[in-house]
């Protein structure tokens, strides 16, 4: 079946392939269904391709940045949010407990760092040799965190539990406030962009409406394609976000008087919907963002020296870090990168080693650690090198932490999902960092002191980027909601 077919006929899973069964922001374009008596043509595949887009050209997200006035008005800010997904041992990566017994302590030594008395896991070298770079909070509160989906950390609430709370998926992430209140850095680009394998995985606008939900970096740019248990398939996806229908190039439709030729031809064709004669100024430029190389080229790895390709190196993650850099670069405003290869909770949730596929600390985690540390480190430096750095709040977390003891369900040296309290890493922003912030209990189960809650988080990134902490939308009863419930910027850190 040939691209156009599969555009106007598609099948369910075409329509929920890759696991996208949440609506995109183009839905009320209706750019897959035939109107009145239009012959599927020309003008079905422009609306397409504004719909393929998936949230990256929405008049309506143009209309909030002209509200909230020029792009020069407001600082060239970003976070880049490294998701740990599936909730990362504590006490095996920075909160260690080395003269614990072999059950709580787990099978890793530790490893000094450029902070003086301050250790972490051994399996994190060159974070530990640039830690005065970062700051460490081993005090983070999860309580009432959940995964599948993975939501309380994303939106600051603590309700955001759809197991529990119906409400909850109306609950709008943080970086859909940001994409509404700050916006992208530049035109032309999207202020949210989330890499993820699942759905489940990363929070959407809910009560804000699509048009903040994040653009699926996956479906924009060429990466390898992993299995479940992050086997290369050898696979490449294809961009197909950027593919138009055949017989329109994006040379055609960035001259706009060919556009706007195209555009009255379909007037005069037929339109009964009077959906064409509706387009206002903010619909022309979402058209312009459409077909506008800015994305584009963002997107497009090939634009990257080899040697810095070979730096980041050819991981699937890695290569999402390198995208990362280079949308905030553009003007993107919040990334968040999925690090996980399976669909369902997640590879950070290291249950056992009688568990596929997630297996346990020794098994499970071990392998990630040389991994993220190389990701994290050479994205830090990098932001540095470019002078990018203190625009630029990198963030390592993910749901919760794990149990204290090892074993759990059966196994030699699994840890079980722990939601009173898990660590996380933050560097950049232009904020204080060469510290660690909060303290456990003696086998790393409890906080000791100075706990850090969701909303702490929320409103430290919230101040971050210039948002009122007063802040509030409208949920689906009418009601006006705070962005933040409770919550104050990190003291700690400056901001």
């Amino acid at each position: 079946m040939s691209f156009r077919s599969r555009l106007l006929n598609p099948t369910a899973s075409q329509i929920f392939a890759n696991g996208h069964a949440h609506p995109h922001a183009f839905v009320d374009f209706n750019a897959l269904v035939p109107e009145g008596l239009m012959v599927r043509s020309r003008r079905n595949a422009i609306k397409a391709g504004m719909a393929g887009i998936a949230g990256l050209t929405l008049p309506d997200l143009l209309r909030q940045r002209a509200v909230a006035g020029p792009a020069h008005d407001r600082p060239p800010k970003s976070v880049i949010l490294l998701w740990m997904t599936g909730g990362p041992s504590q006490i095996d990566t920075w909160d260690p407990k080395p003269t614990r017994p072999p059950e709580n302590r787990g099978p890793f030594g530790v490893i000094s760092t450029k902070l003086p008395g301050v250790q972490i896991c051994e399996h994190l070298p060159k974070q530990a040799a640039m830690l005065d770079k970062f700051t460490l909070i081993r005090s983070v509160d999860c309580r009432k965190s959940n995964h599948e989906p993975n939501m309380v950390f994303q939106t600051a609430n603590l309700e955001a539990e759809p197991r529990v709370n119906p409400e909850a998926k109306t609950y709008p992430a943080i970086a859909s406030i940001v994409a509404k209140h700050h916006g992208a850095n530049q035109p032309g680009i999207p202020p949210y962009v989330g890499f993820y394998r699942s759905p489940s995985h990363i929070a959407f606008a809910g009560a804000l409406g699509q048009a903040f939900n994040p653009v699926q970096g996956n479906d924009a740019t060429k990466l390898p394609v992993y299995d479940l248990v992050g086997g290369d398939t050898g696979k490449m996806t294809n961009a197909q976000m950027f593919q138009l229908s055949r017989g329109l190039d994006f040379e055609r439709l960035s001259d706009r008087r060919r556009l706007l030729a195209d555009i009255d031809h379909m007037r005069r064709d037929i339109d009964t919907s009077g959906t064409m004669e509706a387009m206002d100024t903010f619909q022309q430029q979402a058209v312009e963002m459409l077909v506008g190389e800015r994305a584009r080229e963002a997107f497009d790895l090939n634009r990257e020296p080899e040697s810095m390709r070979a730096r980041y190196g050819p991981h699937l993650w890695c290569q999402q870090a390198l995208l990362a850099r280079r949308l905030v670069e553009a003007g993107v405003a919040f990334v968040t990168i999925d690090l996980s290869y399976h669909t369902a909770s997640g590879t950070w949730d290291n249950h056992g080693d009688n568990i596929p596929p997630y297996g346990g600390i020794s098994r499970g985690l071990k392998p990630l650690l040389p991994l993220f540390d190389h990701l994290i480190t050479t994205l830090v430096s990098d932001l540095d090198e470019r002078g990018k750095l203190d625009d630029t709040l990198v963030i390592a977390m993910g749901e919760f932490g794990r149990t204290p003891q090892l074993g759990t369900q059966g196994s030699t040296d699994g840890r079980n999902h722990w939601p009173l309290v898990m660590s996380m890493a933050m560097a950049g922003g232009g904020l204080r960092h060469g510290q660690v912030i909060g303290a456990t209990e003696r086998d790393g189960g409890t906080i000791l002191n100075r706990p850090v809650t969701p909303g702490d988080l929320a409103a430290t990134i919230y101040k971050f980027f210039g948002v009122s902490q007063g802040t509030q939308y409208i949920d689906p009863k009418g009601r006006p909601r705070n962005v933040i419930e409770t919550g104050t910027p990190i003291h700690e850190l400056g901001v």
